[in-house]
């Protein structure tokens, strides 16, 4: 939050690319969801499996409804898991870049742009590492039993 507003941010990540990162001042799940992931959906075709952190805002009815009339296939995906799902240590690497910063951003406008400075600065080899890594932290974390596994 800063100065007591805060923003949405969606961006979508694969081998070899991403999408734009999309900063929205207000909306709902639904209106940010629809244009974003659909196009991404169409840049991806068949392959297409979409993830979401299943964040109660993002199973609700009407984004379950969303996705199924625009027939996107959502991954299962075990709640708030951060180790298992790529994207958040996305954002804690663009967290731990904007703390670094010698300004850091203490205005919504500066945190937007920090932000898109951020994320096209992003190493993509970073992106992709942490995708090939999927398969070793699912081993991990089965072999835990579900419990913290180290990364």
């Amino acid at each position: 939050m800063y100065g007591g507003r805060g923003i949405l941010v969606w961006g979508g990540i694969m081998l070899g690319s991403r999408t734009d990162l999309h900063i929205f001042d207000v909306g709902t799940v639904n209106e940010i969801l629809l244009p974003y992931v659909r196009l991404f959906r169409g840049a991806m075709g068949l392959q297409f499996l979409f993830m979401d952190d299943n964040a109660p805002c993002h199973r609700t009815v009407l984004v379950e409804q969303l996705l199924e009339s625009e027939d996107i296939e959502r991954m299962d995906w075990p709640a708030r898991s951060p180790d298992l799902n790529p994207i958040e240590h996305v954002w804690d690497f663009l967290g731990r870049r904007l703390a670094a910063r010698t300004l850091p951003p203490v205005t919504i406008r500066e945190l937007r742009v920090a932000l898109q400075d951020e994320w096209a600065a992003m190493p993509q080899q970073l992106i992709d590492t942490l995708i090939l890594s999927m398969g070793r932290r699912y081993e991990t974390c089965l072999a835990v039993r579900g419990d913290h596994i180290p990364y």
